[in-house]
């Protein structure tokens, strides 16, 4: 795939292109495009990603990897647990707004320390030291309201907690950005909230605000 020829321009051709790239990561048959000589000279003057990725920084979760995709393929930003801010929004907002990518992803994974450190402070007062604390701040909010119920936040298993996180993630990005929210509603692109599990590589559609067409669900279908 290049940027000038063939990279996608729709969310559905975008969704569908990380749809094949993660099934050939799982089955361990990855193709490794664009990473060549031409590719690189290809892409000194202009890129053409076809979509952002704002993900967590865990190094087990790089999206070029688990979508099996090269330079100029996707737009990353990452954050410890994949917490916005204003520069993040910002970044996303270039990748769709400037550079034309027409899908957005917020990547979410299993076994997030971000969330962990989150549940652990409000359960028992433990801060983190530093700026760790600003990332435990921002997780807050997306998961605070599971206890309206009055059941205790720490009842709760990390699947959960961090399902609560992503999707608050994603719609959080979406009502934030007025450029991006226009460019769903016109149709020009899509979010996709995904959740990745670390041991079997597969990333599963968790929130889709926009249209991806079809095949929305797990990638790859589940056995």
């Amino acid at each position: 795939m290049t940027a000038a020829t063939t990279s996608p321009t729709t969310p559905a051709a975008a969704w569908a292109e990380l749809c094949s790239g993660n099934v050939r990561f799982v089955e361990d048959r990855m193709l490794h495009p664009s990473q060549g000589i031409d590719r690189r000279a290809e892409l000194s003057a202009e890129q053409h990603p076809f979509a952002v990725v704002f993900g967590c920084s865990d190094s087990r979760v790089a999206a070029e990897i688990i979508f099996d995709q090269g330079l100029g393929d996707l737009f990353v930003v990452r954050t410890a647990g994949h917490v916005l801010d204003t520069t993040v929004i910002g970044s996303i907002e270039y990748g769709v707004s400037v550079l034309g990518a027409p899908l957005v992803v917020v990547l979410a994974h299993d076994s997030c320390g971000a969330v962990a450190a989150t549940v652990d402070a409000m359960t028992t007062g433990n801060v983190p030291p530093g700026f760790v604390q600003a990332v435990v701040d921002r997780v807050i909010p997306s998961i605070v309201g599971l206890t309206a119920s009055g059941r205790p936040l720490d009842t709760f298993d990390a699947a959960t907690l961090g399902h609560e996180h992503v999707l608050h993630t994603a719609r959080q990005l979406h009502g934030y950005s007025v450029s991006l929210a226009k460019e769903v509603t016109e149709g020009r692109c899509a979010i996709v909230a995904l959740e990745y599990t670390l041991a079997d590589g597969r990333a599963r559609v968790a929130q889709v605000i926009g249209d991806i067409g079809a095949g929305m669900g797990v990638v790859p279908p589940q056995d």
